[in-house]
């Protein structure tokens, strides 16, 4: 998958969740990964709320070896 398919699917994906993803900060320090793995764990029309609720969840478990 292109970096640009890539990008369109995560924008498809805030979309459906209710996310903003220009209301996110630029600064935010978070893999593609975690971030993918967030969004597919919400249902659609989640919010912001939600997302990075489970964001903080996703960053913060330990990583699989």
């Amino acid at each position: 998958m292109s970096q640009e398919e890539r990008f369109e699917q995560l924008l498809r994906e805030f979309e459906r969740v209710g996310v903003d993803p220009n209301a996110l900060s630029a600064g935010l320090a978070v893999s593609e990964n975690d971030v993918r793995q967030a969004l597919a764990e919400l249902p659609d029309g989640a919010g912001p709320t939600a997302f990075l609720q489970r964001l903080r969840v996703v960053m913060t478990q330990p990583t699989k070896q």
